[in-house]
């Protein structure tokens, strides 16, 4: 009997610390909601209040949540469109966010996790496992969304599955509280409702968490990275002149482990929709070094201020299907004189992720 009230002592606070109570629906009504979009209208939907929205976002204004589970019932048209949630908002320009894809309903990128960095995406940088899963939808009716956050990992779940539809693997930005929401892109219209969220310390993940691979051998993993220009000002241009180079400001970006380095880290597209990446390479002898490459939008790779190569990776620029994803689809060959060489690529940002990522095949030889 006394081992009873011991073992009934010890385990009520730990049940009581362990549950949190979640939060009711916030109606989109609420004067707690920031709304800023193109287009937005509070109707009735299918038995629901509902925020019809697009080309926009809706907040919660006093927030600050970090880990925890965001819900909400969304319905979507059978359309091409792009809607979904945000969190970890710190300005309209700076957050992450799951959107669904209708259009793509079934395919492999029938959603999308991306980070935002100075108001760009990056789905052409991120893609496939830990990014967008195929998932068959059903349209103008209510679908729950539940997504679940946990440091730099998470869970998405929809239409009340019991096994995450998405797993993210690691999200990109830095582990910062922020505000939450839903957004819907400038094509078709999304619609929300019963919208709650709660908060938690460390919530569980049922899925299978992968944690990054190392970096292959031979992996560029940190860029000095310039401030932007005009593309007009480097386009075709055969020979970087000095004076040019001198007169930028360098920044050192790291790579992740995949090589992948997101150049909207460092800047927008106000002041220029370029930048140049640099590498000095140290050759103990004259010699030729194959380095592959991976960019989005366009490249232009100069030695010692000479062109060697240039290319551009534009969504839709090939066929109707081609989507401009990052990866080592080409390589070039690095004329090294011995000493120190100045590896310059030029990356031009179109649409989709502002990217660059190299590795060379062998490093005998060289020091960088």
């Amino acid at each position: 009997m006394i081992w009873v009230k011991i073992f009934f002592h010890l385990t009520i606070p730990f049940i009581l610390f362990s549950i949190v109570k979640a939060q009711e629906i916030i109606p989109f009504s609420s004067n707690q909601w920031d709304i800023e979009a193109e287009e937005y209208e509070l109707t009735e939907y299918n038995g629901q209040e509902t925020l019809v929205l697009k080309g926009g976002i809706a907040f919660l204004k006093e927030m600050d949540f970090l880990n925890g589970i965001i819900e909400f019932d969304i319905s979507i048209p059978r359309e091409r469109g792009f809607m979904g949630a945000v969190w970890r908002l710190q300005d309209r320009k700076n957050y992450e966010e799951f959107y669904i894809r209708p259009h793509q309903s079934g395919n492999p990128d029938a959603n999308q996790y991306t980070p935002v960095f100075n108001g760009l995406a990056s789905w052409q940088l991120y893609y496939g496992e830990g990014y967008g899963q195929p998932v068959n939808y059903v349209f103008k009716e209510w679908m729950h969304v539940r997504i679940v956050l946990s440091g730099q990992s998470g869970e998405v779940y929809i239409m009340n599955m019991e096994e995450p539809a998405l797993i993210i693997n690691s999200m990109k930005r830095k582990l910062q509280g922020g505000k939450i929401g839903v957004e819907a892109g400038n094509f078709a219209q999304g619609r929300f409702a019963n919208f709650q969220y709660t908060q938690l310390e460390k919530p569980e993940l049922k899925g299978r968490i992968h944690t990054p691979e190392d970096p292959v051998y031979g992996t560029v993993l940190s860029w000095e990275v310039s401030n932007p220009v005009l593309y007009e000002r480097i386009k075709d241009k055969l020979i970087l002149e000095n004076d040019f180079i001198n007169g930028l400001q360098w920044t050192t970006l790291e790579s992740e482990n995949s090589g992948i380095t997101n150049l909207a880290r460092l800047s927008d597209l106000s002041n220029g929709n370029t930048v140049l990446v640099r590498l000095m390479i140290n050759a103990d002898q004259d010699l030729m070094k194959g380095f592959q490459i991976g960019y989005s939008d366009i490249a232009q790779v100069y030695v010692n201020n000479l062109i060697l190569y240039t290319g551009q990776n534009i969504y839709q620029s090939r066929d109707y299907r081609f989507l401009g994803t990052i990866g080592y689809f080409d390589e070039v060959y690095l004329p090294l004189q011995k000493g120190i060489n100045e590896l310059i690529i030029t990356v031009t940002e179109n649409f989709g992720g502002w990217g660059i990522m190299g590795k060379f095949s062998s490093t005998d030889g060289i020091a960088y």
